[in-house]
C-alpha cells in the first residue's frame, strides 16, 4: 500500500493523511470479504488491547473485542471507575504512571471519554493527547468529546459500499431532535472526513446549535482543498434538496456545559419538528441514510427512514468492526 502506519496514534482523522485514511478503507475492505482467513487471524496473535471506558456503549466494546479476537488477540475491557485514577476529586495513579504501565502490558490502548465525563469542551481531547503523547504504543480514540475517528471512516466505507466514491456528491449533515443529548464527536469526525474526500458538505441545524467553530473552519478549508463545497443552512426543508446522503442525528447545544443537561433537553423541545421523514426524504437525490446509532427512532428519525431500502445504519455499525481491524492491524500488528 505504500504506506506505514505501525506505531501511530488515531484521534482524529485530521491527523492522518488522505493515503492513510485511505490505506485503512482498502484494508478494511479486504478484511471484510475475507473476514476469517487465517492470516489476519495471526496479526495480533498473543496481544492485547486494552479498553478504556469513561462511558458506556453497545458498538464500540463489542465491535473491539471482536475486532481483536479475529486478529487472533485479546481486547480487555476495563472501566475507570475500577482502575484508582488521579482525578480533580480523587488522589490515585497519575496519568504518566497509567500511560507507561499499560504501554508495558498491551500492544495498544483504546479510550472511549465523552461529555458526561469531562467538565468541559476538549478536556476528552487533551486527555488523549497527553496520553498518547506519554505511551509507547498506539492509543486509538473510541470515541472523545471532540472526535470519533472510527465512526468517521465506517460511515464512508458504509456510503462508498453502496455507492462507490462519493467525490463531487452531497452530505447533508442534519440536525435531529431528541432528547438524548449527544456529542459533537461523530458529527464534527463526519464534516472534516468527508470535507477531505471531496463530498460537498452542507449542514442543517436550527439556530444557536453551531458546533466548534475551528472544526468548522477546518472543514470550509478541507472542501476548498478538494474542490468541494461547504454551507449552512436553517431551512430545514430546503437543506434536503439534492443531496446524496442524508446522515441526521442530534447533537448538544453549546451551552450544555455552562448551563447543564437540562437546558439542553429544553431548547432542544423548542425543535421537535427536526426529524428525517420519508417526505423530506424524497426531496433529495434518492440519498441514502446513515447514523451512528443508537437512532432514536421517531425522533431523530421516522421508522420507515431506518428501515427503508436506503437506509446503511446496519452496514455501518458492521463496518466499525472491519475499519477497527484494520487500524489496529496497520498500527499494532506485525
Amino acid at each position: 500500500m505504500g504506506v506505514t502506519l505501525k506505531g501511530r496514534d488515531l484521534l482524529c482523522t485530521q491527523d492522518w493523511s488522505v493515503d492513510e485514511l485511505e490505506a485503512v478503507l482498502d484494508l478494511a475492505v479486504e478484511m471484510k470479504r475475507d473476514r476469517y482467513c487465517d492470516e489476519h487471524a495471526r496479526i495480533l496473535k498473543r496481544k492485547t488491547f486494552m479498553m478504556m471506558f469513561y462511558n458506556s456503549s453497545l458498538r464500540t466494546r463489542q465491535s473491539f473485542e471482536a475486532a481483536a479476537t479475529e486478529l487472533g488477540g485479546h481486547a480487555q475491557f476495563l472501566e475507570t471507575k475500577t482502575l484508582r485514577l488521579s482525578s480533580k476529586t480523587q488522589r490515585g495513579e497519575m496519568l504518566i504512571d497509567t500511560a507507561n504501565v499499560m504501554s508495558r502490558y498491551a500492544c495498544g490502548v483504546g479510550v472511549r471519554i465523552l461529555e458526561d465525563s469531562v467538565e468541559g469542551y476538549g478536556d476528552g481531547d487533551s486527555f488523549l493527547r497527553e496520553f498518547a503523547d506519554l505511551a509507547d504504543v498506539p492509543i486509538v480514540s473510541m470515541a472523545h468529546d471532540k472526535f470519533h475517528p472510527c465512526q468517521g471512516l465506517a460511515d464512508v466505507m458504509g456510503v462508498r459500499g453502496r455507492s462507490g466514491d462519493m467525490k463531487g456528491k452531497t452530505l447533508l449533515q442534519v440536525w435531529g431532535y431528541s432528547p438524548m443529548v449527544r456529542s459533537w464527536s461523530s458529527v464534527q469526525e463526519s464534516i472534516l472526513l468527508n470535507s477531505r474526500l471531496g463530498m460537498n458538505v452542507r449542514m442543517a441545524y436550527p439556530p444557536g446549535f453551531e458546533l466548534d467553530s475551528d472544526v468548522v473552519e477546518q472543514a470550509r478549508a478541507n472542501c476548498a482543498t478538494s474542490g468541494a463545497t461547504f454551507e449552512v443552512t436553517h431551512d430545514q426543508e430546503e437543506a434536503y434538496e439534492s443531496v446524496d446522503v442524508v446522515y441526521a442525528r442530534q447533537w448538544m447545544h453549546p451551552g450544555r456545559y455552562e448551563k447543564g443537561r437540562e437546558y439542553d433537553q429544553e431548547v432542544s423541545e423548542k425543535h421537535r419538528d427536526w426529524r428525517a421523514t420519508s417526505e423530506r426524504m424524497a426531496r433529495t437525490n434518492n440519498a441514502l441514510f446513515i447514523h451512528p446509532m443508537p437512532i432514536d427512532r421517531g425522533n431523530e428519525a421516522d421508522d420507515d427512514v431506518c428501515d427503508s431500502e436506503q437506509s446503511i445504519i446496519y452496514d455501518v455499525a458492521e463496518n466499525r468492526l472491519h475499519v477497527q481491524k484494520a487500524i489496529m492491524a496497520l498500527t499494532m500488528g506485525d
